[in-house]
């Protein structure tokens, strides 16, 4: 089971990339009422070098609600000069798209009303403002060879998924398991394979601790022959959903790309904090279950 990237030394904010793009905001749609699409383009995403896989994920460098500084600010200058709680912090997202062509670089933000980072940037951003970033980093694409195919996450995962999708080989059946907080957050889904669309609704929860999404893919009919799984998401879930398809499915290990984007009650630096003890705790769910 690999992460989505490696652990980072705990302590607020993480540390820097080793270099940044300087990007600038082209155009921005709101897909849904909780995902927003920033396009960002510029000289300085030359050589970007996103392709290889469909999970590909960038690092963002944001500054923090009320610092004092906007983009374009000098990092190391910043952490010379101001205070901890000022400098500013590293958000990890997927690319939805890269056009080499144009130099675009396409983002999907999920939006919280003002919780968070990246999210209220995103809400906020408008044509010609600047992002710093560094990546792409990436791990996965679906395997050509494989029979079928199993997608699954929530709406931080939307993006990674329907770059996936394209990659699946023209008829080829691919499984695709979503849940977004409502049906004004479905997204029409495209694929050269046979799609088969299951999309369960946060609102809809009857308690807190209930997960539909596990519940979703516990009750999928899986085809005949090998699949290729892309499980990622909420740690919590994806760790649930990770024991099930080994332990009572079968799935080889190697079969599935598995991986936590978020927790619950965490921000980005305090799940960096709990990554180690999560996959220690999701392998002890399979050597001792």
């Amino acid at each position: 089971m690999s992460p989505r990237e490696p652990t980072a030394p705990s302590g607020l904010p993480s540390p820097p990339p080793r270099r940044h793009r300087r990007a600038t905001v082209v155009e921005v749609t709101h897909l849904t009422p909780h995902l927003t699409r920033v396009v960002l383009g510029g000289v300085d995403l030359e050589g970007f070098g996103a392709g290889a896989f469909t999970d590909h994920y960038v690092k963002l460098l944001l500054p923090p609600p009320g610092a004092s500084y906007r983009e374009p600010f000098d990092a190391e200058d910043i952490r010379a000069r101001l205070p901890r709680e000022e400098w500013p912090r590293t958000r990890t997202y997927t690319v939805r798209d890269w056009d080499p062509e144009t130099g675009w670089l396409t983002i999907d933000f999920v939006i919280h009303g003002d919780r968070g980072v990246a999210g209220p940037w995103a809400a906020a951003a408008e044509v010609g403002d600047q992002l710093q970033l560094s990546g792409p980093g990436g791990a996965y694409a679906p395997d050509p060879d494989a029979d079928w195919h199993l997608l699954v996450g929530d709406t931080s995962v939307l993006p990674a998924i329907s770059a996936s999708l394209a990659r699946v080989p023209f008829g080829v059946p691919v499984h695709v398991v979503l849940e977004v907080e409502g049906p004004e957050d479905v997204l029409v889904l495209s694929t050269p394979g046979v799609l088969h669309e299951t999309w369960v609704f946060r609102q809809d929860r009857a308690t807190p601790d209930a997960d539909p999404l596990l519940d979703a893919v516990a009750a999928l009919e899986f085809p005949d022959g090998v699949v290729h799984g892309f499980v990622h998401g909420e740690a919590s879930t994806v760790r649930a959903i990770r024991r099930h398809l080994l332990i009572e499915r079968g799935v080889p290990r190697e079969a599935l790309s598995v991986s936590g984007y978020w927790k619950r009650s965490r921000d980005e630096e305090g799940w960096r904090e709990d990554k180690a003890e999560w996959n220690r705790l999701a392998e002890a769910d399979v050597t001792t279950g």
